[in-house]
């Protein structure tokens, strides 16, 4: 082939990968998006990706970075976004107008950043530990009695505590074992639900007993609840969404506030954490189960089934069939443990239950 020939060819496939990427980013975008929008006071940045995208965790994609603004995701009430096309692609931009660096007296009150999801329905969940590791579970110090022949323990109490050991720390959770996490499909124990009971601080030592004072607490201590360090270390809660590094089939497990059924903005446990590389803005897809049903054609005629494993006698089974799975809705990891991680419903078409799978969103 000439050179001509393939300088051309190079050319031609160059220029129809940009025509694919070009409408890819078009197809990302949502009938009928508006080209601006004044951000609005209880604004989070999914809530208005998503009056641009059809899929709003993919918003880092077309989010153009301005030169005088610092970090793009910290966008404030008031400030106008713009849909333009840079090289024919499309890219939200903030208008913010000048920034004065002169110093002056600040006279208005500070303005909060517009959140990635809305922060309130996840903070009782970001600062406490909420899972124990089933490793060193039975390890924990743990309540062993109480002041002046109590029962129980609440705040402005003292109590007992055994196996501090030689730790040094001065404050601690104390938490309640609930129950275990569970693979949804090897059913084996990945942890356990850590419950907050209260806190308290180290009074004295005594050989391998400690005193507790308690000043606060959600419900009251009993004997064998255990106790973990308190860390005030801060919270991610600047997440950026993104798909999974790696291939995740997943389940979730359970619902932080036992509901029957789960929607939009509840909080959800499933079987995989950080050992599978999930972390902090991790997106997922949620699909109900497909149902079991007994295919009702084969069933009348009967079908001859054999367990060859169990070598147990020939019988008649009618046959069971599975319905495909049905996507459910979204989540976003903001919380990972090992091998178990806290996610947010972000988006729900349907009614979302426990046992339902969790995968790379499409």
């Amino acid at each position: 082939m000439k050179k001509t020939s393939r300088l051309f060819l190079i050319l031609l496939i160059i220029g129809s990968l940009s025509g694919i990427g070009v409408a890819a980013d078009e197809e990302m975008l949502r009938p009928g998006h508006p080209t601006r929008y004044v951000v609005q006071k209880g604004d989070t940045l999914w809530d208005i990706a998503g009056r641009f995208l059809n899929k709003p965790w993919r918003w880092p994609e077309i989010w153009q970075v301005n030169p005088e603004i610092r970090n793009p995701h910290l966008i404030y009430p008031g400030d106008e976004l713009s849909l333009v096309y840079v090289d024919g692609r499309p890219r939200l931009m903030v208008n913010r107008g000048p920034v004065k660096l002169s110093p002056s007296v600040r006279s208005t009150p500070v303005r909060q950043a517009v959140p990635t999801i809305p922060i309130d329905h996840i903070a009782p969940y970001l600062s406490r530990p909420y899972v124990l590791d089933k490793k060193n579970f039975h390890d924990l110090p743990y309540v062993v009695g109480f002041a002046n022949e109590h029962l129980a323990a609440g705040a402005g109490q003292q109590l007992y505590v055994k196996n501090l050991g030689d730790a040094t720390e001065e404050q601690y959770d104390i938490v309640r074992p609930g129950e275990p996490y569970r693979d949804g499909r090897t059913n084996e124990i990945l942890g356990y639900e850590a419950i907050y009971v209260g806190s308290g601080k180290v009074t004295r030592r005594q050989g391998e007993i400690a005193g507790l004072s308690v000043f606060r607490t959600r419900r009251e201590i009993l004997g064998g609840d255990r106790l973990l360090p308190f860390s005030s270390a801060d919270m991610a809660t600047d997440f950026q969404p993104h798909a999974p590094k790696q291939e995740i089939q997943g389940t979730i497990i359970a619902a932080l506030d036992r509901v029957n059924e789960i929607g939009r903005y509840d909080v959800v446990v499933i079987d995989r954490g950080s050992r599978d590389g999930l972390d902090p803005g991790t997106v997922l897809q949620i699909d109900n189960r497909g149902e079991v049903v007994i295919d009702p054609v084969l069933r009348e005629k009967g079908i001859e089934f054999e367990d060859r494993f169990l070598n147990m006698p020939r019988r008649r089974f009618p046959a069971e069939v599975k319905l495909p799975d049905e996507e459910a809705g979204l989540l976003m990891i903001f919380r990972t443990f090992d091998r178990v991680s806290f996610g947010l419903v972000m988006y729900a078409s349907k009614a979302i239950h426990i046992h339902d799978r969790v995968v790379n969103p499409l």
